[in-house]
């Protein structure tokens, strides 16, 4: 095998899922072969019989090969036996029993595993070999033929296990990639360290959910939240421990949260609560809620001895007012808090509201 076919297999070992369905395929074709060689011995075959006892063999050593990840060595096998077993199987038998087919079966493994260049080089040589297999049967009888009743059967057959191992390379193939894209989406609108929505996606629901209600009345409660004295936690504590403590008040307000709540971290120790269909007293009494909840969280398992609390700023969206103007406004109720004293919650009101900001009705 050339050098950068090597490398496209190296290169493939960093997707765990396409080796795994090579084991997985490694254990359907083994299986396959045992049924062959049953089939062969009560045809009176025994050389294609024994040929298949061989090929159980190679199948077995390319899985043991797959779990030590000698990947090109298993990729090897696999590659002789199906070339060679379906090339005898088409001499001895004939054309007609469809051992061709098996030959298809490289054309999808090929694209999946290597660069396009090597993969259209190597199928452009399994065409080769494909139209040559077929041309050499048109010169030449089959060696050991069996009864056309016996040979319509090992090509329904063949054509059966094709079917379905295309038909299960594909329903893995969907829901591998369905996989992978739940898993960018995720990815892309998640923190990583706490697994709440990031600040991008927290903007973009709440203008989604503020347009959607644009010719409703809006009634929307902001709350951002602040850790108190955070600096001093990772400075005393290390940073590993500030992100376990990131991680548990993120879970929390996971909990706290209603279904239709979106909770985000804001930034830092910062964390943002949006609130549909919640009026000032209900936002007040979740904030204080959850205020007393961060409070009394119990730190033992982590740094014994260790307290924290939060200040949380609230602020109403006003019917002409943009989301960063709200967002602005909760700010402020925040520092509020923590210049009397933390620990606490503040609402901000609507003389804190800066008229340059606010959108003007539609004429």
């Amino acid at each position: 095998m050339p050098d950068n076919n090597k490398a496209d297999i190296h290169r493939s070992e960093q997707r765990p899922e396409f080796w795994d369905l090579s084991m997985r395929c490694c254990q359907l074709a083994a299986t396959v072969d045992i049924c062959f060689f049953a089939i062969f011995l009560w045809l009176g075959s025994p050389i294609l019989a024994w040929i298949n006892v061989i090929s159980v063999g190679m199948y077995a050593y390319a899985y043991r090969a797959f779990r030590q990840r000698r990947n090109y060595l298993a990729v090897m096998l696999i590659r002789i036996e199906v070339l060679v077993h379906a090339a005898l199987g088409v001499v001895l038998i004939g054309w007609d029993s469809g051992f061709h087919y098996f030959l298809l079966m490289f054309i999808p493994a090929l694209f999946a595993s290597m660069h396009l260049r090597s993969a259209w080089i190597l199928a452009i040589c399994l065409w080769a070999y494909y139209v040559g297999l077929y041309v050499l049967m048109t010169f030449i009888d089959p060696l050991q033929p069996v009864s056309d009743i016996a040979l319509l059967y090992v090509n329904i057959f063949n054509f059966t296990v094709v079917f379905l191992m295309f038909a299960y390379l594909t329903m893995y193939y969907v829901v591998t990639v369905t996989r992978a894209h739940r898993r960018l989406a995720r990815m892309a609108t998640t923190d990583p360290l706490t697994g709440l929505f990031n600040r991008r996606h927290m903007v973009e629901l709440t203008e989604k959910l503020l347009a959607r209600e644009q010719r409703q009345p809006r009634n929307l409660a902001l709350m951002l939240m602040d850790l108190d004295h955070f600096k001093d936690i990772n400075d005393q504590y290390g940073h590993e421990l500030g992100d376990r403590v990131l991680e548990r008040v993120a879970d929390l307000l996971r909990k706290q949260g209603r279904e239709q709540d979106f909770v985000g971290r804001w930034g830092g120790e910062e964390f943002l609560v949006v609130l549909p269909e919640t009026d000032p007293v209900q936002a007040r009494t979740a904030a204080e809620r959850i205020r007393a909840a961060v409070e009394t969280l119990d730190w033992t398992d982590v740094q014994p001895g260790l307290k924290v609390t939060l200040c949380v700023g609230i602020s109403q969206l006003n019917e002409l007012e943009t989301f960063s103007s709200a967002i602005a406004r909760a700010d402020g109720a925040l520092y509020r808090g923590k210049a009397h004293g933390r620990n606490r919650v503040e609402q901000a009101e609507l003389e804190d509201l800066d008229p340059m900001v606010v959108e003007q009705p539609a004429s």
